[in-house]
């Protein structure tokens, strides 16, 4: 077994047992109505646990704002990497996802931190 293996099972059992449950909304657009005008999209929910913090003071800037928040899941959790494009559900309320931050081993993703945003 292979220490990015061994890592990815640490990382999906913390976030399991410390995490809370949490909705990863992936959207990908659709085609093209020449009738209507307008283009569908396709949209799946995939639940899983994730661990939810506040962002720092020292944190904010550019990027970062007052009020986002930094959602970690385990990269076992899902079959493809979150994009900005996806938005997360967490008690009911919708937030946008502003980036993704992959921790690797061994060219193989171990967690995903998701920074979010009303």
């Amino acid at each position: 077994m292979s220490l990015a293996s061994s890592l990815g099972k640490v990382a999906g059992k913390l976030v399991d047992k410390f995490g809370g449950a949490v909705i990863l909304r992936r959207i990908t657009p659709g085609t093209y109505n020449t009738e209507t005008g307008r283009s569908g999209e396709t949209v799946v929910d995939v639940q899983l646990q994730g661990v939810l913090q506040d962002v720092t003071r020292r944190e904010i800037g550019d990027l970062v704002q007052a009020g986002d928040k930094r959602l970690l899941i385990a990269a076992a959790a899902v079959t493809t990497a979150p994009t900005p494009a996806d938005r997360v559900i967490i008690s009911g309320r919708s937030l946008q996802v502003i980036e993704v931050r992959t921790v690797e081993q061994d060219n193989t993703p171990i967690t995903y931190e998701l920074l979010l945003r009303d």
